[in-house]
């Protein structure tokens, strides 16, 4: 397996496909990082020569941020917006829908697990 930025990415799979395994770094960033490495995008990973391998290195460590520095950003960016108190910083603290999506009815995936409320008894007359 080659090792890219601290993760194995697998010999059986194109160029192009193998990249996207790398944290952001989709399909057509990794073309892109092919292009200017000067590699085939259709060749395999077990294809690559040392040559061709140190120059995708060379071109993910001087264009892009990838890995750990892209998401310690993240989680800086989204920090920042909390200690601000704009609105998507208090829908990321209280964990709702930060872009406007409704939540009467969905929205199961960032507020968790349903807590079913008991129903008011009525009073006896």
């Amino acid at each position: 397996m080659a090792r890219i930025v601290g993760v194995d990415i697998p010999n059986n799979k194109r160029g192009e496909v193998a990249l996207t395994y790398i944290y952001g770094i989709g399909r057509s960033r990794a073309s892109l990082i092919l292009e200017e490495a000067g590699v085939d995008k259709d060749m395999k990973v077990q294809e690559w020569n040392d040559d061709q391998l140190a120059a995708i290195r060379t071109v993910i460590g001087n264009s892009f941020k990838v890995e750990g520095e892209l998401r310690s950003e993240i989680q800086m960016n989204i920090k920042r917006l909390m200690d601000i108190g704009c609105y998507r910083g208090i829908r990321h603290r209280i964990g709702l829908p930060v872009r406007g999506q409704s939540t009467k009815n969905n929205a199961r995936t960032r507020k968790g697990k349903r807590k079913t409320v008991a129903n008011k008894k009525m009073a006896t007359k």
